[in-house]
C-alpha cells in the first residue's frame, strides 16, 4: 500500500509498525538477535527500501557506492581509537585524522601527535578549514575514485527524491516520538491495534555513573535472587547500552522487582538505581526506533541528497508553533536518553548535519539557541561528557567561519559566559565573589566543559573585522568581565596570629579554574589587540570593572609617610593584618591590554577613552602589589600558621602553569605604575606595602632575632621585585621583542642551570592555546644537541655565544634554580680563568610607554635605599643586611650604570637626563661623616664577609 499515492504514507507506515514490531521484539529478556534482524528486514526495511529506491535495494546501493564518495571522510571515532594531529598544519589541536587518512596524507612526514580518542570525535580529512596545508588524503582527493563522474556524489533522480520526502518525515517523527515517549504503560494511539493489551511488562534497569559494577551486581543478586553470572551479564549490558530488561512478567511482579532493586541499591550507595517498568510494546517500539536510526545513518553515507532532505526535515518547524524542531527536541531530551539511544542520535548527527557545511551551520544555530538549557541538563546529568550532545560543540565552535557566524548572528560568546554565570551562583558569597569551599569536584568538572567551549570559539582570531563582529565580540568580552569580577579578590585570606589554622581551606578549585581560564584570558587579549578601536574600547570596559572592584576600602582616612624629603599620602592597609586575595584576573587582564596598547601604538589615544583623572594608577597598582607582598611575607614565614593551603597557592601563582596570567602580569602592573607615577612616590608605596618604612629610617630596630630575619627576607624580596620592575623587559609591548625572543630567553636561562633533555625544557615552558611552547622553532639557535651515551638520554647544551645573556636575577627562577645557575656560571668562569662577576646583560630598550620606568633607578628614595644597605654592610652592623641583599644592591647599581651608558651611546650627553652616576657620587647628606655610593663601594671591597662579591664591585667601579 505504500506505493499507492492514494494512501496516507504515515498512517500506512505506522499501521505496519504496530502490526510487526511488538511481535519481532517480543523476547526482550533473551533475544535471538539474528532472527530479529531477519524479521525486521523482511517485514519492514526491505519493503521500505524497495519503495524508496524504486528497485531492488542491493542493486541500487551498489550503483550508488560506485558513483563517487564525499570529499569529507566523516569517520566517527570509537573510544580508544587512535587519532593523529599534525602540529605543523592543523589549525588547532582538535583537528584530527583517522589512521587511514593519516597514512595516505602528507602529514605522516610532518611533526604529528597521536592521541587515544574518548569516542564520539570525527575525522577532519577533507575539511579545508581544519588544515593550513594538505586538507585531503589521497583517498578523498578529487579524482581518487575510479568513477567517470569524479568528485561528485551521484545525483538522485527526482522520483527517489520525492519518495524520500514522503518517507523521511514519517520515519523521523516516529524515532523522535518513541525516544521522548514518557508513558510507561501506553503507546501513542496510532501505534495501538484494537486487540486487547497484554499484561506483559519489563523491569528495566538504567545505567548511571554513580554506582560501581559491584554495586549493581550486588543489588541485582539481592533483589532478583539471580546467580552471579546472570547479574554480571545484566550489568555489562547495562554499561554498554545504557539500559536492560532484568525481569519480565506481569505489571505487579515487575513493580515489586523495581522496588526491591531500589531498596538494595540505596543500602550500598547514597542514591537508588534508576529503574522503570515498561510495557513490552513500548520497549519493542523504542528498540525499533533505534534500529531505524541506524538504518537512516547508513542511508546518509550513500548520498548528499539523502543528507540534505533529512536535515531539512529535522530542522523544519511547525508553522505558527513555538515548539522546537525535531533535532532540537532530541537535543533537549538528550540527557534523559539512555546511552545506546544517545550513541545512535549522535552518529546520525555526524553522518548527516556534519557532512553538509550549510546544514552544519544551521544545526550550530539551533545548538546555540538551546545552549544554556543543554549545558544545564549536562551539568545535572550523571553520564560522562562523551555521551552528551554538548560534546558536539567542538565540531562547530572550532570551525573559523562558523565560529565567526555564531558570534555575529547568535552572540555565542555572551551565551557561553552567561551560561557560566548561571551555573555557578551557588558558589557566590554575600559580596558576589566566588568561594569554592566545600565544592563538588564532579560538578566543577562539568562546568569546565563550558569553559572549553569559550576556548574553542576563540581558537582562531578573525582576519577581517566587521562592525557587527566588533560589537558582538565586545558584548561577549563585557559579559566575560562579569565572571572575572566574581573572581577578583575571591577567597580572601587573613593572616592567622596566635593559634594555627585548624582546617586547611579548599584552594585547588579556585586555582584549577584559573588554569582553565589562563589561555582564554590570553586569547581574549589577543582578539582585542587585532583591532585598534576594539582594543581601546575593551580597555575602557576592563578599567571600569577594575575600578568598581577597587572602591571598597576607600572609606579609611589617608595617612602620610615621609622619607628623605618625599611624602606619600595613602590609605592605611597592611597585608599582614588585613584580608588579601591572590586572585586578581581583572587587574591582570588590564595589564595585558595595556601592554598590547603599547605594542600597537594605540596607547597614544588612550586619553580619549579613559581620562587621566579617571585613570588612578595608584589604585591599579595597589592589588597586584599586595599580592607580591603576600608572596614575600610567606617567604619570610609570617604566614606559617595559615597552613599548607596558602603555600600551595603561592607555588601555583609562580608556577609555569599559571604564571603568565598571575605573577607575570602583577610585575607588568608594577611596571605600568612605575611608568606613570612619580618614581619617589612609587617607591614609597612599595616600601609602605612591604611594611619596611621603619627599616630605612634612622630608628634602630629591635634586637629580636626572628623579627630581624623577617625584615631581612622582606628587604631581599622587595629588592628582587625592584630588579624585575626595572630589568624584566622581555615582553612584547614592554620592549620591542618578539614571542620567539621571549622563548629563546627562557631556554637560555634554563640551560644556564644545567644541560637539559627536550622533555625537561618543554615542561618548564608555558603552553599556548594550541598546547605548543614554541620550543622547536628556536632551540637550534641557542643550543646544540648532545647525543646520549650508552645509557641515559640526549641533552641540549647552551651555545657559548648565548652565555652573555645570562641574568642572575631572572624572574622565572625559583630560589633553588637561582642558586644553582649562579653556582654553575661562576664555576664555568673560574674554569675559563675569568673573574666571577656576573653583571646583568644590557636589557632591550623600553617602549616609549614604559620609558619612564628607569627613573626609579636614579630617584632620591632608591639612592637612599641603596646607600643605607651599603652603609650597614660597610659598618658591619650585625643585622638588617645580608650578602644576598648586597648582591641585589650591586645588581641595581649595574642596571643603573648600563642604562646611563646605553642612553649616552644613543644621544648627545646634554640630551640625556638620566644621571645615575651623578646621583651615586653625590653625598647622602651635609654631615661631616656623609658618604656617597662610590665611597661605600671602595670600602665594601675590604669587608671579609663579602669576598665573593669583590669581582662584581670591581666591574661596577670600572664601568
Amino acid at each position: 500500500q505504500w506505493c499507492d499515492e492514494r494512501f496516507d504514507f504515515q498512517a500506512t507506515f505506522l499501521q505496519c509498525l504496530a502490526k510487526h514490531v511488538p511481535n519481532i521484539y517480543s523476547a526482550e529478556m533473551d533475544p535471538l538477535v539474528e532472527k530479529q534482524e531477519e524479521m525486521v528486514q523482511a517485514a519492514i526495511l526491505y519493503p521500505l527500501e524497495c519503495y524508496l529506491f524504486g528497485e531492488d535495494p542491493d542493486v541500487f546501493l551498489e550503483k550508488l557506492q560506485q558513483s563517487g564518495t564525499s570529499q569529507l571522510c566523516g569517520k566517527v571515532f570509537k573510544g580508544g581509537e587512535t587519532t593523529y594531529s599534525c602540529r605543523d598544519c592543523a589549525v588547532d589541536p582538535t583537528c584530527v585524522l583517522c589512521i587511514d587518512c593519516f597514512q595516505n596524507s602528507i602529514h605522516k612526514n610532518h611533526r604529528y601527535k597521536m592521541h587515544s580518542s574518548n569516542g564520539g570525535g570525527f575525522c577532519d580529512c577533507g575539511d579545508t578549514e581544519a588544515w593550513k596545508a594538505g586538507p585531503l588524503c589521497t583517498k578523498h582527493e578529487p579524482g581518487a575514485s575510479s568513477s567517470p563522474k569524479e568528485n561528485s556524489e551521484c545525483q538522485l533522480n527526482e522520483e527517489i527524491m520525492e519518495h524520500s520526502r514522503r518517507v523521511f518525515p514519517s520515519v523521523i517523527k516516529y524515532i523522535v516520538d518513541m525516544l521522548i515517549w514518557e508513558e510507561e504503560k501506553e503507546l501513542p494511539v496510532e501505534l495501538t491495534i484494537s486487540r486487547e493489551k497484554a499484561d506483559s511488562y519489563y523491569c528495566v534497569l538504567f545505567n548511571d555513573e554513580h554506582h560501581s559494577y559491584d554495586h549493581v551486581i550486588y543489588s541485582l543478586q539481592r533483589a532478583l535472587g539471580c546467580e552471579l553470572g546472570e547479574a554480571q551479564l545484566h550489568t555489562s549490558a547495562i554499561d554498554k547500552e545504557g539500559r536492560r530488561a532484568v525481569k519480565a512478567g506481569h505489571y505487579a511482579a515487575c513493580q515489586e522487582a523495581k522496588e526491591e532493586i531500589k531498596r538494595h541499591s540505596e543500602n550500598v550507595s547514597q542514591r537508588p538505581l534508576h529503574v522503570e517498568v515498561l510495557h513490552a510494546d513500548v520497549m519493542a517500539h523504542q528498540k525499533f526506533a533505534l534500529r531505524l536510526g541506524s538504518w537512516l545513518n547508513k542511508l546518509m553515507s550513500y548520498s548528499s541528497d539523502f543528507r540534505q532532505i533529512f536535515c531539512q526535515i529535522c530542522l523544519k518547524e511547525e508553522a505558527g508553533s513555538e515548539k522546537p524542531c525535531f533535532i532540537s527536541k532530541l537535543m533537549l531530551w538528550d540527557a534523559r536518553l539512555h546511552k545506546g539511544a544517545r550513541k545512535v542520535l549522535h552518529e546520525l548527527i555526524f553522518s548527516s548535519f556534519f557532512m553538509e557545511m550549510e546544514y552544519k551551520k544551521l544545526f550550530a544555530v539551533e545548538f546555540v539557541k538551546y545552549y544554556k538549557a543543554l549545558q544545564k541538563e549536562y551539568i545535572s546529568d550523571d553520564h560522562d561528557r562523551v555521551f552528551s550532545v554538548t560534546a558536539l560543540s567542538v565540531q562547530m565552535f572550532t570551525v573559523p567561519t562558523l565560529a565567526r557566524h555564531l558570534i555575529e548572528e547568535q552572540n555565542v560568546i555572551t551565551t557561553i559566559t552567561e551560561t557560566l554565570l548561571e551555573v555557578l551562583p551557588e558558589y557566590l558569597d554575600k559580596n558576589d565573589k566566588f568561594n569554592f569551599q566545600g565544592y563538588s569536584q564532579e560538578k566543577l568538572n562539568r562546568v569546565y566543559a563550558v569553559i572549553y567551549d569559550l576556548r574553542y570559539v576563540l581558537v582562531s582570531k578573525p582576519t577581517v573585522w566587521t562592525d557587527r563582529l566588533r560589537e558582538r565580540f565586545l558584548e561577549g568580552f563585557v559579559s566575560f568581565l562579569r565572571i572575572l569580577t566574581c573572581m577578583q579578590g575571591m577567597e580572601e585570606i587573613k593572616r592567622q596570629i596566635g593559634q594555627h589554622i585548624e582546617v586547611d581551606p579548599d584552594w585547588d578549585a579556585a586555582i584549577a579554574i584559573q588554569m582553565e581560564l589562563k589561555n582564554i584570558l590570553l586569547m581574549f587579549q589577543e582578539w582585542c589587540a587585532c583591532d585598534e578601536e576594539l582594543l581601546l574600547r575593551s580597555y575602557r570596559e576592563c578599567h571600569k570593572a577594575v575600578m568598581r572592584c577597587s572602591s571598597n576600602g576607600r572609606s579609611r582616612e589617608k595617612t602620610i609617610f615621609h622619607l628623605c624629603g618625599h611624602t606619600l599620602e595613602s590609605r592605611p592597609y597592611r597585608v599582614s593584618a588585613d584580608p588579601v586575595s591572590i586572585h586578581l584576573p581583572l587587574s591582570r587582564t588590564l595589564a595585558g591590554l595595556h601592554v598590547r596598547l603599547s605594542k600597537t601604538g594605540a596607547i597614544s589615544r588612550l586619553h580619549e577613552f579613559v581620562s587621566p583623572e579617571e585613570f588612578q594608577v595608584e589604585l591599579l597598582v595597589e592589588y597586584p602589589l599586595r599580592c607580591l607582598v603576600l608572596v614575600a611575607q610567606v617567604a619570610a614565614e609570617m604566614w606559617r600558621r595559615n597552613g599548607l593551603s596558602l603555600i600551595s597557592q603561592v607555588f601555583y601563582y609562580q608556577d609555569v602553569k599559571c604564571r603568565e596570567e598571575m605573577y607575570d602580569k602583577d610585575i607588568i602592573m608594577l611596571q605600568i605604575g612605575a611608568s606613570l607615577m612619580d618614581p619617589n612616590q612609587f617607591l614609597l608605596l612599595v616600601l609602605q606595602r612591604y611594611e619596611l618604612a621603619d627599616a630605612f629610617k634612622k630608628i634602630k630596630p629591635t634586637k629580636d632575632q626572628d623579627l630581624i630575619k623577617q625584615y631581612n627576607v622582606l628587604i631581599e624580596e622587595m629588592l628582587q621585585i625592584l630588579i624585575y620592575v626595572v630589568g624584566e623587559r622581555y615582553v612584547p609591548g614592554i620592549s620591542n621583542v618578539t614571542k620567539e625572543d621571549v622563548v629563546m630567553r627562557e631556554i637560555i636561562h634554563l640551560l644556564c642551570i644545567e644541560p637539559m633533555a627536550h622533555s625537561a625544557i618543554t615542561k618548564s615552558l608555558p603552553e599556548n592555546e594550541n598546547n605548543e611552547t614554541g620550543l622547536e622553532n628556536v632551540i637550534d639557535k641557542v643550543a646544540t644537541f648532545k647525543k646520549p651515551g650508552v645509557s641515559g638520554h640526549g641533552v641540549y647544551e647552551l651555545k657559548d655565544e648565548c652565555l652573555k645573556e645570562f641574568n642572575m636575577f631572572f624572574y622565572h627562577y625559583s630560589k633553588t634554580q637561582h642558586s644553582k645557575a649562579e653556582h654553575t656560571q661562576k664555576k664555568r668562569r673560574k674554569q675559563e680563568n675569568k673573574d666571577e662577576a656576573l653583571p646583568p646583560p644590557p636589557p632591550p630598550d623600553f617602549n616609549p610607554a614604559f620609558s619612564n620606568v628607569v627613573r626609579i633607578l636614579n630617584c632620591d628614595v632608591m639612592m637612599h635605599i641603596l646607600r643605607t644597605l651599603l652603609q650597614r654592610a660597610v659598618e658591619l652592623e650585625t643585622h638588617l643586611w645580608t650578602e644576598a641583599m648586597i648582591q641585589m644592591v650591586l645588581h641595581l647599581l649595574s642596571l643603573g650604570l648600563l642604562e646611563e651608558k646605553q642612553q649616552l651611546q644613543k644621544c648627545p650627553e646634554e640630551e640625556v637626563t638620566f644621571d645615575f652616576y651623578h646621583k651615586a657620587t653625590r653625598m647622602g647628606s651635609s654631615a661631616l661623616n656623609a658618604v656617597n655610593v662610590l665611597m661605600l663601594l671602595e670600602k665594601l671591597k675590604r669587608v671579609p664577609q663579602l669576598e665573593a662579591q669583590k669581582d662584581t664591585v670591581n666591574w661596577i667601579l670600572q664601568v
